[in-house]
């Protein structure tokens, strides 16, 4: 996999960060974990319950080698979140985050959590994004 990055761009990868003084390119040629600093949620920014799910999912992907605190953590916090969830469709997204969480593919867990941010600001908004059941 290549990265390309511009001047004082930062990238995680397994736990260290790197930032580059010019642009760039990187080449992976093994399986790491990464992110880069677009993909980065601040502390600050995690003001909903699925923004905090993807700041406990970035932790435990920032720092592999201590993920015991970041995953009780998780396991908290996703599971408060599936028992006060009446939304079919971030239940499901819930547990598509779990099993991926649970196979460590944290990358991918960020993903289909930030795939969930317009579910539950549609949800905050008292609005829904499923069909109600109708009677024929």
């Amino acid at each position: 996999m290549k990265i390309s990055l511009r001047a004082g761009e930062r990238i995680y990868i397994n736990g260290a960060v790197l930032r580059v003084d010019r642009k760039v390119s990187v080449e992976l040629v093994n399986d790491v974990m990464f992110l880069l600093e677009g993909q980065v949620m601040q502390a600050s920014d995690a003001t909903t319950a699925m923004r905090q799910l993807y700041f406990i999912v970035q932790l435990m992907l920032m720092n592999p080698t201590d993920v015991r605190d970041a995953s009780a953590l998780y396991a908290q916090h996703h599971a408060a979140l599936a028992a006060v969830c009446e939304s079919h469709e971030m239940l499901e997204g819930l547990a598509a985050v779990d099993e991926l969480v649970g196979a460590t593919r944290y990358f991918e867990a960020l993903k289909r959590i930030r795939a969930l941010f317009p579910v539950e600001q549609a949800i905050l908004a008292g609005a829904t994004t499923e069909v109600p059941f109708q009677a024929a």
